[in-house]
């Protein structure tokens, strides 16, 4: 696993032990970056569920702000800081060690993107888009990562499904703003 482009490009990145991890495959990574390549410098970056912290140093690599990345394990969490160190990206990042659901229910920060990446058929992605909405920032896309077959609300507060990407057996799904 590696960082595609920008500042920390071909940058090797360590994953978590164990078997709950499951990086995202560079092939849905660069789909997604593609997606908002021109959106992601300056913006305001969550790696919901981290695991390596991928989605994120992808994201301050290619010019983003800031980014804050959540686990809920202390393994993700060590993988996440020592990508960073490595990276050289740690003075632009924040590393939580906290569930998502409390995260969301009290940030008052504002997203420009958020990636959230889920264990997948547990239906935890239906539960954090209605708060990952309202954390998210007027230009916010969102974008979730599930198992092929399932299934996501069309629509969750203002956004709106705008596009859905297959990969093998792994989907995900942008949302964005819906257009007046």
């Amino acid at each position: 696993m590696r960082v595609i482009t920008g500042t920390a490009r071909s940058k090797k990145l360590v994953t978590p032990k164990g078997l709950d991890v499951r990086p995202t495959t560079d092939m849905v990574k660069e789909a997604v970056f593609s997606a908002v390549q021109f959106e992601i410098e300056g913006a305001f970056v969550l790696d919901l569920f981290a695991g390596s912290g991928q989605i994120g140093i992808e994201a301050l690599s290619r010019g983003a702000k800031g980014a804050v990345f959540l686990d809920k394990s202390r393994d993700a969490i060590a993988a996440v800081k020592e990508n960073l160190k490595h990276t050289q990206l740690d003075d632009k990042a924040k590393v939580l060690l906290m569930d998502s659901l409390a995260f969301l229910k009290s940030t008052q920060e504002r997203f420009d993107f958020i990636f959230i990446d889920p264990p997948y058929e547990q239906g935890i992605c239906e539960l954090v888009l209605p708060l990952a909405v309202q954390a998210a920032s007027e230009t916010c896309v969102i974008f979730c990562e599930t198992r092929k077959h399932e299934q996501l609300p069309e629509q969750v507060g203002e956004f709106q499904v705008k596009k859905v990407y297959h990969y093998g057996k792994i989907k995900v799904t942008q949302y964005r703003r819906r257009e007046e």
